[in-house]
């Protein structure tokens, strides 16, 4: 059998945009002994998770938590709420939109696409994975759908294959202009406590999460936040489910349990992970991942190569997209970079596959651990022989020194290091 051994000197950099570092003190609250799913003490740390997550939704309404990747939640979020033959609209802002639409075809829904139509010089083919979900044109469609075919529109809030984010509220407010009584439905697996999120004030109906990305656990735990017209629909919903069917889990979720054996050791991690979040605050969280952003945008003008993510108001937050000049193959860049610096980098998805590649930056990081990233990146595009304009190692410096992190900021590092106070029940 081949070995799995792979013990280099050092730590690993994993710089992808999820699944992101675990911080060690939730590593140390998943390792702690399994107790009884249906004894007394879960069933206090069931009802805190609960509490928790609906504070990091920014929900006063239930979150369904599945064992499961966020994909599990995305066929949830679909099999409760539609029928056979439903029309969804889906905007297609890249390689996770695509997929999410490709699951509804499957499982048996009238999709219809929507997607921003260019031109564009630096990806002609594919204009529409540079920009964020156009409100105008969900508007005009759904004022075109006079007889109220489309039961949802489907948005990904942080689209993880290019760094490119939507404006939620807005997409809202075009579906209120267009008074039409779509659901709208929202992933936001990678901007889940990274960037600011509001499932009751923006109107979302169900919002989508994952815990890899800036809860900072391991992949397996999956969300679904509701809101009453969403658990209306449910009722109504002819779509099979049973794993994913909403009602039993939230009946049990009243007394912190759920109806088949849960994640017990990632909800030691969730629990944990909550403690600091909310802990600190979310807008300092919120403010932690815009100014690293900030950094590593820099370097990657001062480069000279072009941020795949065409509109600054829709630049993310938790990842950035570069992509490379003609001729370069994006991967044998990432191979490079891993093989030399023990670097890894998120590889370009799709259509996108050896065009571009993606840094996050992303939960459990801070100023060292990015400009790390940033000299590998630098180093490894020296040794390719590609061209780069100036250092993108001093530009971010430059940002990280002259833009000092706020109160609150170096939270990702309290965590790490357990100086939050508990606040579980």
């Amino acid at each position: 059998m081949p070995t799995l051994d792979f013990h280099p000197t050092g730590r690993h950099f994993l710089q992808v945009p999820g699944p992101s570092p675990v911080p060690e003190r939730i590593l140390r609250a998943v390792a702690q002994p399994t107790i009884d799913h249906r004894g007394p003490e879960f069933g206090q740390l069931g009802l805190a998770i609960l509490d928790g997550m609906r504070r990091i939704f920014r929900t006063r309404h239930p979150v369904a938590i599945y064992p499961a990747s966020g994909t599990g939640a995305w066929e949830a979020a679909l099999c409760n709420t539609l029928s056979p033959g439903d029309r969804v609209l889906m905007y297609e802002t890249g390689h996770f939109a695509s997929l999410w639409r490709s699951m509804a075809d499957r499982l048996g829904l009238d999709t219809e696409v929507l997607a921003h139509p260019g031109p564009d010089a630096l990806l002609p083919d594919a204009p529409h994975w540079r920009r964020g979900a156009q409100p105008d044109m969900i508007e005009d469609r759904l004022r075109r759908d006079t007889e109220g075919r489309i039961r949802a529109v489907c948005v990904v809030h942080n689209e993880t294959s290019t760094g490119v984010a939507s404006d939620v509220a807005s997409v809202r407010a075009a579906i209120d202009a267009a008074r039409h009584p779509a659901l709208l439905m929202v992933d936001t697996i990678s901007g889940l406590a990274c960037m600011d999120y509001r499932h009751d004030d923006w109107g979302v109906d169900v919002s989508v999460g994952g815990s890899q990305k800036g809860l900072m656990l391991p992949p397996g735990l999956s969300f679904n936040a509701l809101s009453p017209r969403a658990l209306e629909a449910s009722r109504r919903s002819r779509l099979p489910k049973s794993y994913w069917a909403w009602e039993p889990i939230l009946r049990m979720n009243q007394d912190g349990y759920w109806p088949y054996t849960p994640s017990t050791n990632l909800l030691y991690g969730l629990a944990e992970s909550l403690d600091g979040l909310l802990g600190q605050g979310l807008e300092n969280v919120f403010a932690r991942h815009r100014r690293w952003a900030a950094g590593v945008r820099a370097a990657v003008r001062a480069w000279g190569l072009p941020i795949l993510c065409a509109e600054p108001e829709a630049f993310s937050p938790v990842l950035t997209g570069v992509l490379m000049p003609g001729g370069v193959d994006a991967d044998a860049l990432r191979r490079l970079v891993h093989a030399r610096f023990d670097l890894s980098l998120g590889t370009g998805l799709g259509r996108l596959q050896g065009r571009m590649f993606r840094m996050g930056h992303l939960g459990d990081t801070n100023d060292l651990t990015l400009l790390a990233m940033i000299a590998g990146v630098e180093m490894g595009m020296k040794l390719s022989g590609i061209a780069l304009a100036g250092s993108g190692m001093q530009a971010a410096m430059d940002h990280f020194a002259s833009e000092p992190a706020g109160a609150g900021q170096d939270g990702a590092a309290q965590l790490a290091a357990g100086r939050f106070s508990p606040s579980r029940a």
